[in-house]
Formats: C-alpha cells, structure tokens, sequence
C-alpha cells in the first residue's frame, strides 16, 4: 500500500508538470520518437479491442521511470499485472491528450512487461468521442526509458471475445442516448491473464507502425498532435452493493455482495434486483466461477418505471420495471472470471439476468469501483434549519458524478460537455473545491470547437457538430466568470480574441429598426421550458427574442469589463454602447407597462419569467420596476416558469435587484426532488430524463455565493464582498476555498434588522462587508461585526 501511495504521490507531480506546460497552451513540446502502433489486417476505424505487449530486461530497479502514453480511443495501462492509469483525457486531433506516468514502483530486477488493452467503438463510439483510428503510443521521457518505445518490437493481438450490445438504447429508452454501446464478453475467446508476465504471447503478431508520434508544435501531415494532459487522472474508489431489493428464481441471498459465493444452480432462470442506495458512476466488476455456457445480463438504470414509463418515487420497486443500457457476460467454466466493463457505468440500480446451462454458476464477489473527477469537498455550509444540509450533500453528490475528464451534462444518457450546463457545473467547483483544472480544460475544449462563423459548438468534444449560440455567449460568461475568480491574466487575455468572434457573430445578427436581435440560425435553446419548443424562446430563430437579445446585452456588459482590463478601451466602449442599445429597443419593443412584465417578442402575445429575469441581469429593467418585475417574475404562474436550470439565473437577478433574501424561500424544487427519493437533483421536473444533471446543483453555489453573500468585488478575486441574504434563517456558518486560503462567515441576527459576523479572510485579502445597505471594510485575519 505504501509503494502505491508513493507512486500516486509522484504521478500527481508529473500531472502538475504536465499542467504547467499545457498552461503555457501549449509551448512547442520535444519531439518524440515513438511511433503510434496498431495491428495488420483489421479495420482500424471498426470496432475491435486489441492488447498490446512488451517484455523488457533491467538490471537495477531505477529511481524513476517516466513515460508518456495516449491511444485512440481508450487505453487500460498495466505493469507486471498491476493497473497503473486509464485514458487519454478527451480531447480532439489538434488537442490529443496524452498522459505522463512514472513506472517505477511497479518495475522489478530482470524481466519486466507493460501491457495495454486498447478500444474503439467505431461507429458506435459515445458522441464525446473523437477519433481518428485506433493506435497505441508510448514513448520514454528520456534515453533510459526509450527501450519501452511503441513501435514493431511490440506486440498485438485482437480479442474477438468483444462484441457491441445494447447499442439501441435511444430507441428502447425513447430518448437521447449517445453514451456507446455495451459490451457482450464470451469468456471462451478472451485472452485470460494477458497482462501477467507468466502468459504465453508467442503467439502473438508484431505490432505495425501507423505513424510517427507528434507532440504540438512539430509535424505536418498529423493524425494525432500530442498534447500534455492538463487534469489529474480519474480516481476510482471501491464500493458494496448495500442491498439486493428483489430475487426471483431461486431463494433470496446476499452473501455474494460480502464476497462470500452464492450457487446459481443448473438449469435456472434467475433475476436479482441490486440497489445500490444511491446514484453513482462505477467501473461494476462480477466475478464468477464455473457456469459453462450460461448468459449473465447486467442492466443499469438510475430508477425504475411503472408500465406508463413513469418513475415516482425513486426508492419504491414495486410495480415498477428496470429499463436501460446493458451488458451481456457468457461465462466458459473457469475459475473467478471478472467481468468489468470497458467503460463506466451510471446507475443506483443494477439488475442481474441469469440464465444457466448445464453446469451451476457461482457468483463469488460483486462490487464496483466508484470513478470520477478528483474534486475535494473544502467547502461546507450550516445553517439553523438542518434540512439545507441534505441540499447541500445531494447537491455536490450530483456535482461529483458529472465530472469526469470534462464536466457531464448527466452522466447516464450523453456525457456531454456543454457550456449552459457547464458555466453553473464551473462556479461549484471553485466555490466547494478551489480546484479550477477542469474549468480551465473545459474552457479550452469550447475555444478549440469554435467554427468558422465565429461561435463556439454547443458541446464539446463531440463527434458531430451541434451549435447553440446562446451558449456561446454563456461560455463568454465563462471566460468572466474565470477573469474574476482567478488572478490569470495571460490564460484570459488569450480568450479575447474567441470573446470577439463570438460577439460580432451575434451582431452580424442584429435588426437595426428594432435595435433587437432578428433571425438566428442553429438551436437557439433557452430552457426545457413546456412553453418553449424543443427548449426555443419565442422570436429566438425567426427573431426579436427579448430574451436572446438580452442576454447578448448582459454579455457584452461582461466582456466590456474584461476589454477594458486588458487596455482595450475602444472595444469595451463599442459593447457597452450596444449593450445599451438592446436594452432600449426590447425595453421600447416588449416591455408592457400594464402588466409590469417583459414579454417574449414585440407582439406580447407570451411572457416568461426568462424575459424578466435577462431583463433585470441585463440592466434593461431600471431600478424603480425592478421589485414590481421581479415580484411578477416569482409570483405569477402565468408566465412559463423556469426550470431548474434558469433558476440559476432567476437567483441572479434577485440578487441584482437587492432581493437576494427571498432566494431561501425559492428552494422548494429542491425539497421536492428529495421528497421524490432522488439522491441527485434531476435535469427537469417530473416526468425528468435524468435524474443526474449537474445544472440542478446551484444551491452549492448559491449557498456560499447567495445566503453567506460570498463574492469577488474585483478580478481575480483580489477583493472581496460579502453580503449575506440569510431571509428567514437565523444562522449560518460557511466556508470556501479562495487561491490565497480560506474564507470563512459566520454570521447570527440580532433581532429585526442587527447582525453579529465573524469573518476569517486570508491573510493578503481584503472586502466589504454590506448588512442592509451599511458597509464596512474587511481586512485579513479574523474580525467580529455587530451592526
């Protein structure tokens, strides 16, 4: 144990390492002298999963042992048996990442082998991923390492136990499903042991050298251009199966889910229902002995459904039918057989299809590997009323499974990175983690998508093209939101040039008679609003959206701020001018002084609380309507109401108008969610797809951000403000993690309008604190307030 934690210890230097150069985005990198190797005779953009092997002698166990290694599409790397990492982080040809590993506590005197297991899915692949074709590359960081260089001596084998299922799961499911296919394992084909140096691979044929190894900065005719992996690797963390909820068959028993074995006997047909309590992401791994011929169907799903294809309650099973993706396992009668997936799998509940032959199953152990994203919870949030706290808990549960090496947008139906989604996924991480790795990465991601019009795709990376303009410009708030939490100029200053493509597309878009944005091409989604086809605002493609429209003026607003911090003063004049412009024209052409509200197009034939709350954000909204528009934006429920998604935005612009108090009363959709048993917060409200979908998280946010008032006053968080909105709480204590420390409130009422706080900032910080318009300065250190 203590040789593997060394080992981690110095892989996450040599990812810090590798960071550092990817910041330098990328800096021309060493030229490599490996080759990218694959096999003779197949099909190299098909289907196929391939091992590869190389057997090398050392005389002396070296202190280090570094190399650098990428495949396409994944790659499993082992040494002498052992696992050492997965990947490469996803990417795209111009942007292929690789990963940086130190081998040597995993090297022994005299004969040693590095194995890969190497898949591509084809045509079948998830839409994250990009390929090329499928290839293998390792090289050695220095002359010592290079005799482990891919490249003939290697060698190959194609494993034909391997073939696609479960590859009709958006037409079973009746929805958009696009994670990649399952897989279906004949045991009787697969290589056993071909990763332990004892296994025979003489057999085997030579490895073929595809193409030379290319890092950035070098090369001209690429298939791949290497780039240093700039996230850390994925952590995987074993996990029980708690409960098994139904059994039918045979007897009910347990034991297998404690390691101990459970004799499925001959000629049965047995189905087991597992629960694992909560949603996870997970590597599930079986293991079996005997059951020659048999066929074991593993089925995944984050709830059950009635016959109506409905969920309710997520923790009741009775009634109710599992629908999802699968795998298929066909056991051939040898000794603790592990069956675990190429690819992870989301789901709270597993159910297990067994039928046997002529020879009894038994099942020796089943568990799973918990996988995701590294974030560490450094934040926390208390308060007089316990129940935030399982707010809180689900809500950063939700958080953590939609982060993997880029952030989900939910990780059962697409994981799919996509800036709407991804802006909100962002803040959560810098306030609860302070790790802003995977930000920067996702950053980068949407500024290598943009397309020649100038805008950003609506996710990436993704093997087929999809453009959202609005969430162009939401990735523009990105770029601000980055720019005023992390003091990183040359990294933001290198987005300004994208900011603009982005901003003069949309005004390339305007109507100058109504100083309103008109047509608009592409998926111009707003929210899965019921009100909203296919999530599209009324005008947002046949034009003069009010909302679209004003949430470009809310962007320019931001960017002038940015341009204007990097010198730029004529453009940030031009954005602020025409941020103006849009406010006056939708104002003039939707604002309906009757009813208090923006409409959604000049006709005002439909209002929104979208309208209203991009007005308010945008400024268009002036002070003295604020409270009546914000109040109808609340309270009418004839508007078409935002869902969990744009509530992030509805906190927003309570905030703005000095409402931020009633932000604590507006968490019933949350509350409603844990009444419904969900142990994450679900994409939309019931009937929801997802039950997993990181947008519904803000609470994580808006606790810190919103109650305890926790916010930058300056860019790159050099200043800081903090105005709490406790509204009907009492108490509240938080805590969050800033580039220079801890920030920490606490913060007590004292009767109807006083207030006690002890706050803690980093020693180098300065702020203001604000209680109901009155203001004090804040200094390092701790210091108690009574006003």
């Amino acid at each position: 144990m203590k040789k593997l934690l060394n080992f981690f210890l110095v892989l996450s230097c040599l990812h810090s390492n590798a960071q550092n150069a990817a910041q330098q985005i990328y800096g021309v990198q060493p030229e490599w002298s490996a080759y990218w190797i694959s096999m003779a005779g197949v099909s190299l953009r098909e289907y196929g999963v391939f091992h590869f092997r190389k057997t090398f002698q050392i005389d002396t166990i070296p202190l280090s042992f570094v190399v650098h290694v990428s495949a396409d599409n994944r790659y499993r790397l082992f040494v002498n048996g052992s696992p050492v990492c997965n990947g490469p982080a996803r990417g795209d040809l111009y942007n292929w990442y690789y990963e940086t590993v130190d081998l040597a506590p995993f090297l022994k005197k005299g004969k040693n082998l590095i194995a890969a297991m190497v898949w591509n899915m084809g045509e079948m692949a998830p839409v994250a991923q990009i390929s090329n074709r499928t290839a293998f590359v390792l090289q050695g960081n220095t002359e010592k390492e290079k005799l482990v260089n891919t490249g003939k001596d290697w060698k190959v084998f194609s494993n034909k136990a391997y073939r696609p299922c479960s590859t009709d799961n958006s037409l079973r499911l009746q929805t958009y499903m696009v994670i990649g296919p399952g897989d279906e394992v004949n045991a009787a084909s697969y290589p056993w042991g071909w990763e332990k140096n004892q296994f025979n691979d003489a057999a085997w044929p030579a490895a073929i050298n595809v193409t030379h190894a290319v890092a950035y900065g070098h090369g001209s005719d690429n298939l791949w251009t290497l780039v240093p992996r700039n996230i850390p690797l994925m952590q995987e963390n074993l996990q029980h199966f708690p409960i098994i909820r139904k059994m039918s068959g045979m007897a009910l028993n347990s034991n297998f889910l404690s390691g101990k074995s459970v004799v499925i006997p001959a000629h049965s047909m047995v189905s087991i229902l597992i629960d694992q309590t909560y949603n996870t992401v997970a590597y599930p791994e079986l293991i079996v002995s005997k059951g020659k011929d048999a066929l074991i169907q593993q089925t995944y799903a984050e709830s059950l459904f009635t016959k109506d294809r409905l969920k309710g309650n997520r923790n009741e099973i009775e009634g109710k039918k599992i629908f999802g993706n699968y795998d298929l396992f066909r056991p051939d009668g040898g000794e603790f057989r592990n069956f675990r997936p190429l690819w992870q799998r989301g789901f709270r509940y597993i159910q297990l299809d067994i039928t046997t032959r002529n020879q009894p199953l038994i099942l020796n152990d089943f568990y799973s590997r918990a996988t995701g994203y590294p974030l560490e919870e450094k934040a926390s949030f208390t308060s007089n009323d316990t129940s935030l706290q399982e707010i809180w808990k689900v809500g950063w549960h939700t958080a953590l499974l939609c982060a993997g090496e880029t952030y989900y947008d939910c990780p059962y139906y697409e994981q799919l990175q996509y800036e709407g989604d991804t802006r909100i996924q962002s803040l959560i991480s810098l306030y609860v983690s302070g790790d802003d790795r995977l930000m920067r990465k996702a950053l980068m991601d949407f500024n290598h998508s943009r397309v020649s019009e100038g805008l950003t795709q609506g996710r990436y990376p993704s093997n087929r093209l999809q453009v959202i303009p609005p969430f162009s410009l939401f990735w523009v708030s990105m770029v601000y939101d980055y720019f005023m939490h992390r003091k990183d100029e040359k990294f933001v200053e290198s987005f300004l040039i994208p900011v603009r493509g982005v901003l003069n597309w949309y005004e390339h878009h305007l109507d100058p008679d109504k100083h309103m944005l008109g047509p608009m091409p592409w998926w111009n989604f707003v929210d899965w609003n019921l009100s909203f086809p296919n999530g599209v605002a009324d005008g947002a493609n046949d034009g003069h959206s009010s909302i679209i429209s004003l949430q470009y003026s809310y962007t320019l607003q931001q960017a002038a701020e940015m341009f204007d911090h990097f010198g730029n003063h004529m453009e940030a004049s031009h954005y602020r001018k025409l941020a103006q412009e849009l406010n006056e024209g939708t104002f003039l052409q939707c604002f309906d002084s009757l009813k208090k509200e923006m409409a959604n197009t000049p006709q005002k034939t439909s209002f929104s609380q979208h309208a209203g709350i991009m007005g308010v954000l945008a400024g268009c909204i002036t002070d003295d309507l604020k409270l009546p528009v914000m109040n109808h934006v609340l309270y009418d429920t004839a508007l078409s109401q935002a869902t969990f998604y744009y509530r992030f935005y509805l906190t927003r612009a309570l905030t703005k108008s000095g409402m931020a108090n009633l932000y604590y009363s507006q968490l019933s959709p949350w509350r409603n969610m844990l009444k419904l048993g969900l142990t994450t917060f679900a994409e939309s409200p019931d009937p929801t797809r997802s039950d997993c979908h990181a947008w519904s998280s803000s609470p994580n946010y808006d606790f810190l951000a919103t109650i305890c008032g926790i916010t930058p006053d300056k860019p790159g968080f050099s200043s800081v403000r903090i105005e709490p909105a406790l509204g009907e709480l009492n108490f509240v204590q938080g805590k969050m993690p800033h580039p220079d420390g801890i920030i920490s409130v606490l913060i007590t009422k004292k009767g109807d309008h006083g207030v006690e706080a002890e706050i803690s900032l980093p020693a180098s910080l300065t702020g203001t604190f604000i209680w109901q318009g009155r203001k004090m300065a804040l200094k390092g250190g701790m210091q108690i307030i009574n006003l």
